[in-house]
């Protein structure tokens, strides 16, 4: 049997790729077609038609909205035969959301396994993600092979929603750091610093990091193609606004880090990779 890949976003293609790439015999589907011409891999005319086919379905989607209408809308996932099915869910969900689709998957027979992914389009290509999971045990062992394929570290939460909610907690570091980076980036030149020595001397100090390594290069060539968009993190930031108010307790960088996202929408750049926001500071 095939494994299934819905969703072929930048980052959902690269995972696809790389599946491709190990061996594993797969069938793909999107919306916009075209998306799946390079990936060398069968084409379903739906996602109904594409559970019939796999036992197991990666999804990679924008968010809980869409991962909703490709298990509950026409022709959609659960239209088709779920019985023992397993749904591997990749996308940043809303942490009430991915409750709610682990009990769609229990009552058609199937399994959900909320996992979403830390990295994007580089690490997913080299299968260097990290893989966050929480669904039955004995379902996440079977996953376990095709996960490994993707993923360099894989995390265990058991616990519906605990992995989405550490999803989100890692993204808001991740907001947060961003946002600083393309700050201190822009006061230093500002300051009369070349923007080059102000990078190069934040990886070597205080900046040195995951999130300064992956965007050294966006950052100063200025090259703000989309690995991770600005959409997407204020999105995942409003998620977690969600989850902090349902636990009355406050998150004080989050706020001003979502804003400062929110600000690329009214600038046009929100579509842009997230190290844009560097054009938001440099404004000011």
């Amino acid at each position: 049997m095939k494994t299934g890949f819905i969703g072929l976003g930048h980052l959902g293609k690269a995972m696809a790729k790389r599946l491709v790439s190990q061996g594993v015999d797969l069938i793909v589907w999107n919306r916009t077609k075209e998306k799946a011409a390079d990936i060398g891999a069968e084409m379903a005319d739906t996602p109904a038609s594409l559970i019939t086919k796999a036992d197991i379905i990666f999804l990679n989607l924008f968010d809980s909205d869409a991962v909703e209408s490709v298990l509950t809308g026409k022709s959609g996932l659960l239209e088709g035969n779920c019985g023992g099915k397993i749904i591997i869910d990749t996308t940043t969900n809303h942490f009430e959301d991915v409750l709610h689709f682990h009990r769609l998957l229990e009552e058609r027979g199937g399994h959900y396994l909320e996992s979403p992914v830390l990295g994007s389009v580089v690490p997913a290509s080299l299968g260097n993600l990290t893989v966050l999971v929480s669904g039955a045990k004995n379902i996440y062992e079977k996953a376990t092979p095709l996960l490994q394929k993707i993923g360099k570290n894989i995390f265990y939460l058991e616990k519906p929603a605990l992995a989405i909610k550490m999803k989100l907690i890692n993204n808001l570091v991740l907001g947060a750091f961003m946002t600083a980076l393309a700050e201190a980036a822009a006061f230093g030149e500002k300051a009369g610093i070349d923007k080059a020595m102000v990078i190069d001397i934040l990886s070597a100090g205080a900046g040195n990091s995951a999130v300064l390594n992956a965007k050294k290069e966006k950052l100063v060539k200025e090259d703000f193609s989309r690995h991770f968009s600005s959409a997407l993190i204020y999105k995942d930031l409003h998620y977690i606004q969600d989850l902090a108010k349902t636990m009355k307790v406050p998150l004080f960088t989050c706020s001003v880090t979502k804003e400062l996202f929110g600000m690329t929408f009214a600038k046009g750049i929100a579509d842009l990779d997230l190290s844009a926001v560097y054009k938001i500071m440099k404004e000011y």
